[in-house]
């Protein structure tokens, strides 16, 4: 019993001396930490210059061209490939047979769906000849003329059905991607898909504009459109939608239709820019990076280099003009704004210039 006491007392012991060690070193710790934070409590920084110069209002922006049609074809009946008329990259135009499935069972509906219509109308011919003579009472004419009726819709549908194992393209376009070979099951439930297509003699491009930059834009305006692919090249693009509401980035999507050229040059996915050109000539104005401004230019607030020393300043901010944003007040020529290192800014705090 007393060797137990013993061991325990000796394990507490050396916890506690444990203990103590750690929160020494951890004192030690500290006190370094302190005295490198005091030798390195300037904060390093990047600066600019405020200046006032002439800026053009003409602006860029960039976005990904996508098709203004685009459609994987799925099957409406169930049934066997027999045959495939189209392969991945061939253009195809609306109507066009893709594929043909077997017909045999269809037919054979087909054939029975128009005998029973051929026989229901001449049921109806004789009981029509039979109550004018009176051989038939009008209720036994109306019951033929409701089998015919019933007939004839069996009839065309059959006919429909038998249209339905020729698989034609909905739109015009490029097949993209082909799912089935001959001997495929398709399904009509759930639907089996057969076919990508692609139109592209048409182009979507979608950007984003600034508040200031989405003022000079109208549905309809014509833009000018490049393709980093094509450098030497252009596109004609019109607007045909812009966003009445801004994103959370406070941008505005835009939408630009592009007439493709006869050999089809712009694909889908390719990096488009479009050109926009505000017709006025350079303007005279303050500016200063955009990347001065305290979280966002909304914010209105940078940091100014005074001395040494950062200080924060409430300004107002004017339009953005790609990477440069116009000063309405509250800077002057001169000045030093910090555009680099501000999340680690208080205001007050000390800084090194980094050149």
């Amino acid at each position: 019993m007393k060797k137990y006491i013993t061991t325990g007392l000796v394990i507490i012991a050396s916890l506690a001396l444990i203990g103590f060690i750690l929160t020494k070193n951890k004192e030690a710790n500290e006190a370094k930490i302190a005295i490198v934070a005091e030798k390195n409590a300037a904060v390093s920084v990047k600066v600019a210059t405020v200046k006032t110069e002439a800026v053009s209002l003409d602006f860029s922006a960039n976005g990904l061209f996508e098709p203004i049609q685009e459609i994987t074809l799925t099957s409406e009946k169930t049934g066997k490939v027999v045959q495939i008329l189209a392969k991945e990259g061939d253009y195809v135009s609306k109507g066009q047979t893709l594929a043909i499935m077997r017909a045999d069972a269809i037919n054979v509906n087909a054939q029975a769906a128009e005998a029973a219509y051929q026989n229901a109308k001449a049921d109806y011919n004789r009981f029509e000849n039979a109550f004018r003579t009176g051989g038939v009472t009008k209720q036994q004419l109306d019951q033929a003329k409701v089998a015919l009726t019933n007939a004839e819709a069996n009839y065309k549908q059959a006919k429909i059905n038998i249209g339905d194992t020729r698989i034609k393209a909905p739109i015009n376009g490029f097949i993209n991607k082909k799912y089935i070979e001959p001997g495929t099951i398709i399904m009509a439930m759930p639907a089996t898909s057969l076919f990508d297509i692609v139109n592209v003699s048409k182009l979507k491009l979608t950007i984003t504009v600034n508040e200031a930059q989405v003022a000079q834009l109208k549905v309809g305006n014509s833009v000018t459109v490049k393709s980093s692919v094509y450098p030497d090249k252009e596109f004609s693009g019109k607007i045909t939608f812009i966003a009445s509401k801004a994103d959370t980035s406070l941008n505005f999507a835009v939408d630009i239709e592009i007439a493709n050229n006869p050999n089809n040059d712009l694909k889908a996915g390719m990096y488009g820019t479009a050109v926009f050109q505000s017709g006025q000539q350079k303007q005279t104005m303050t500016v200063i990076p955009r990347t001065a401004f305290v979280g966002s230019v909304s914010s209105n607030q940078v940091f100014v280099a005074e001395n040494g020393i950062a200080k924060l300043k409430t300004i107002t901010a004017g339009r953005i003009l790609g990477d440069q944003v116009e000063v309405l007040d509250g800077l002057s020529d001169g000045e030093t704004v910090i555009t680099t290192g501000q999340i680690n800014l208080q205001d007050g705090n000390s800084i090194e210039i980094i050149k």
